[in-house]
């Protein structure tokens, strides 16, 4: 018994000691200090302890009747051939928001990353081909803006501030996702034109995997909603960050790959039935 009871002691005091130097040395950052900053509980709730988190679903009835409202949207005006993909996009919204991996990505900086991979490199590509073509514009400028919102929202200073704000929460996830869709949008404007299309999925998959880079190899937890709940999985926080910098740079690639692969076998296609012709 008492051999138990210290056992116990000494695991509250390594845990302890594991949560001091996390603060300590999360508090040390390029960006600035976030010692003493007040954390406020994010959209997706408390971040919940361990296995816990696979029955903590999100019924918000406002998020259920937008998304409802997006299908229907998405219903109207998606091209007739294509709404299974547009609905494919509206379930992957659905799982993004609603299911447990909300409540997980309030724990877990790395299950952060798989929501916010699901918006930008899932949703956002279903959504954007399931929409009428639109006209050539250039890729460049939607490159750009949606590339700089996706590092912005992963500054430290500016994700703490969504996570305690409701409103500028959905701006992040709004913002993502419509640079995102608008970035898809034009990629799949000038497929015909595969080289630039292909260089411009290629650039994505590149600053993606350099942001993916950077969270890998980062000294130090940089996000202070996830100094301690990581904790609860066996995880440090600064082995939950560099697990999410993985999965930005490796498992995020997929998606971009299989699109440039679709769009190569598409293109393909023309010249061979053009060919034939």
């Amino acid at each position: 018994m008492a051999a138990r009871v210290i056992r116990e002691t000494a695991s509250e005091r390594e845990l302890a000691k594991v949560v001091k130097d996390v603060r300590e040395q999360s508090g040390k950052l390029e960006f600035g200090r976030m010692e003493g900053i007040a954390l406020n509980v994010p959209y997706c709730g408390p971040a919940p302890l361990g296995a816990e988190w696979i029955a903590h679903w999100n019924f918000d009835p406002l998020l259920i009747g937008v998304l409802l409202l997006l299908a229907m949207v998405s219903a109207r005006f998606a091209r007739a051939d294509r709404r299974a993909a547009a609905g494919a996009g509206i379930f992957v919204l659905f799982v993004a928001f609603v299911s447990p991996l909300c409540a997980l990505s309030s724990a877990l900086f790395s299950a952060r990353i798989v929501h916010h991979v699901l918006l930008v490199a899932v949703a956002a590509p279903l959504l954007a081909w399931a929409l009428p073509a639109r006209s050539e514009r250039g890729m460049a400028f939607p490159f750009a803006v949606s590339s700089l919102v996706l590092w912005l929202w992963h500054a430290p200073q500016l994700y703490t501030a969504a996570l305690n704000d409701l409103a500028l929460y959905w701006v992040m996830q709004v913002s993502l996702l419509a640079t995102a869709v608008w970035f898809w949008r034009s990629v799949f404007a000038v497929s015909a034109v595969l080289p630039a299309a292909l260089l411009t999925v290629s650039a994505a998959v590149g600053q993606m995997g350099l942001l993916g880079a950077l969270l890998t190899f980062a000294p130090r937890a940089l996000y202070p909603h996830h100094w301690t709940a990581p904790l609860s999985f066996g995880l440090t926080p600064l082995q939950d960050q560099q697990l999410a910098g993985l999965i930005m740079w490796v498992p995020a690639m997929l998606p971009y790959l299989l699109i440039a692969a679709l769009m190569a076998r598409n293109a393909w296609s023309r010249n061979l039935a053009q060919a034939v012709s």
